[in-house]
């Protein structure tokens, strides 16, 4: 039996199969490629992936103050007398959701009578001064309704209540209810990475952060790209007086330092996330600007510009239709390389304090809340989020050398085979 070797046709391959057959050579930029890729289904799932769903990944327990990572601790789970605000996969995707008990660390229970007992966990050795806390055990199972009180017969050991929305009477035996407590509602959780200087889950606030620093990257990038192919192709293409106050304004935004005009901007705009996403964008589009002008300009005298110009097209279908997609290359392995950067800024900035403000789980300000703890034997606390910054942004600077080999015209491949 003979086998026919299959052959690879390069000449026949479009642009883009081209690209992304080198691109795939390049193993480091491939590894980049789907950390970019995890984190973004991480951002994407959100809160649907994470142990604390709540708003922020901000559940607070003071008493858990920042435990080991692999540190477990029994939970009382109470049912809340509120209403319950009903929330699809989309909206707990993108915001979370309130839980529907209310959990406290317990560090032993005991059950009396109609009521459960418990000693509360303090985080001390020993569990001393701890606070002793008696629910009713329909409380906890149940959303009880406080116009009709709870009534128990000592003598059949039974329950009597009415559920919210019920006007029939439950009767549960005492038993009953608490076996369904043992069972259900005292669970013990387990914090896979610890928890914070307030308490909270670590992982859950690692896992929101990675979407914040993408947003500002994404957001960031698409303001720098649209005002720096802008103003790049208007100089360009137009040289003369017009090319002269670009490269004018180019140069007063590129001698002032980066982080000193994102601080200006944002001092002005206010501080919170939003204002961080046009600060940053603002201050990136100067490389995206000369990159896009200096292509223009090699570009602009071809045959092919020339031939539009004989057949009457408009300047902006000539610029539009037949330079800018010459020119997208570069500007794309730019848009990589910038992406990593407005990360870092973000970073910064949420470091110092101005950028995403808390409860907000950013990176730099995780870093920023326990830097103090490097001396300490927690210094994990400060390690964790500033590794994952430092992922990140090697992905994005893996993945946009790779581009740039990628989209390189004198890349020599293989010559085809010939034959079959």
């Amino acid at each position: 039996m003979f086998f026919k070797k299959k052959s690879i046709n390069f000449e026949s391959e479009s642009l883009s199969a081209q690209t992304w057959r080198r691109f795939k050579r390049n193993k480091l930029s491939l590894l980049g490629l789907w950390t970019i890729i995890v984190s973004c289904l991480i951002s994407i799932l959100g809160y649907l992936i994470t142990p604390d769903q709540t708003l922020y990944a901000n559940d607070q327990k003071p008493e858990l103050h920042i435990k080991a990572p692999g540190f477990g601790v029994r939970m009382l789970s109470v049912f809340k007398n509120q209403e319950k605000k009903h929330s699809n996969m989309f909206s707990t995707m993108l915001f979370g959701k309130d839980a529907e008990f209310s959990y406290y660390t317990i560090h032993d229970y005991k059950f009396k009578g109609q009521n459960i007992i418990v000693e509360e966990y303090t985080g001390n050795v020993g569990n001393e001064r701890a606070a002793i806390s008696t629910f009713n055990i329909a409380d906890v199972i149940y959303a009880i309704d406080t116009k009709y009180p709870i009534k128990y017969d000592s003598i059949k050991n039974e329950l009597s209540f009415y559920e919210i929305g019920n006007s029939i009477g439950i009767t549960k035996s005492v038993s009953e209810l608490q076996n369904t407590i043992k069972e259900e509602n005292v669970i013990n959780k387990t914090y896979l990475l610890g928890t914070d200087l307030l308490g909270r889950d670590l992982l859950s606030r690692l896992l929101i952060g990675t979407r914040i620093s993408l947003s500002v990257g994404l957001v960031s990038v698409i303001i720098s790209i649209f005002i720096g192919i802008l103003l790049g192709a208007i100089a360009g293409y137009y040289r003369g007086k017009t090319d002269s106050a670009i490269m004018w304004l180019i140069n007063v935004v590129w001698s002032i330092p980066t982080l000193l005009l994102v601080i200006a901007i944002t001092l002005v705009l206010g501080k919170g996330i939003l204002q961080v996403f046009i600060a940053v964008g603002l201050t990136m589009w100067v490389d995206v600007a000369r990159i896009v002008r200096g292509q223009i300009l090699s570009i602009r005298e071809k045959e092919f510009v020339e031939a539009g110009r004989a057949l009457g097209f408009k300047n902006m279908r000539i610029v539009l239709r037949h330079i800018l997609p010459n020119v997208m290359g570069p500007v794309v392995v730019m848009a990589a390389s910038n992406f990593a950067s407005a990360i870092l800024t973000e970073a910064g900035l949420s470091f110092l304090g101005i950028g995403a403000q808390p409860p907000v789980p950013s990176w730099g300000e995780m870093v920023s809340s326990h830097h103090g703890y490097i001396l300490m034997d927690k210094a994990y606390l400060a390690f964790i989020p500033g590794i994952a910054i430092m992922i990140l942004v090697l992905a994005f600077m893996l993945v946009g050398n790779g581009l740039r080999d990628a989209l390189d015209t004198r890349t020599l491949d293989e010559k085809p085979i010939a034959g079959n």
